[in-house]
């Protein structure tokens, strides 16, 4: 864990909310300089606190429709079976996350896809044909609740 103090959580926070805040916006708001401001956010980029940064998109306004949860159990845990999954898995646009997790399934997939034709399509075609996959369980996204990609530094 790379130690973080109270100005470099306030820069983080604030890259979280909104990517595209330059420097001078950034250093009045955590009460410095720029110049110490810009050296705090290449020091963050540099160690790798900071991976990216993105731009969220609107699904619907894009098109994508429909949002899946897919529980995912293979059918052997063999080292060999679960690279070809997550191999086969991250080449799949469908799939934005991926979690390899404990409890009565072994992958938690989330899928976003055009609408249900498209992802009966990415199901027949894509997922269940692999070749590691025993159950496949959908669950069908109503509405969303809460979508907040920012971490809870503290």
């Amino acid at each position: 864990m790379t130690n973080l103090d109270l100005i470099d959580k306030k820069i983080l926070m604030l890259l979280q909310e909104n990517s595209k805040m330059n420097v001078k916006e950034i250093a009045v708001k955590i009460g410095l300089t720029a110049s110490p401001t810009y050296d705090r956010i290449k020091r963050l980029e540099k160690t790798g606190v900071i991976q990216d940064y993105i731009a969220k998109l609107n699904k619907e306004k894009v098109g994508l429709h429909l949002e899946v949860f897919c529980q995912v159990t293979l059918q052997v845990h063999s080292n060999k079976l679960i690279k070809q999954f997550e191999s086969a898995i991250k080449k799949m646009p469908e799939i934005t996350e991926c979690y390899h997790i404990a409890g009565n399934f072994d992958y938690l997939l989330k899928i976003i896809t055009p609408n249900i034709k498209s992802y009966q399509l990415f199901l027949k075609n894509k997922l269940s044909v692999l070749e590691p996959v025993a159950n496949v369980q959908s669950n069908f996204v109503l509405s969303s609740v809460k979508e907040y990609t920012c971490l809870p530094i503290e």
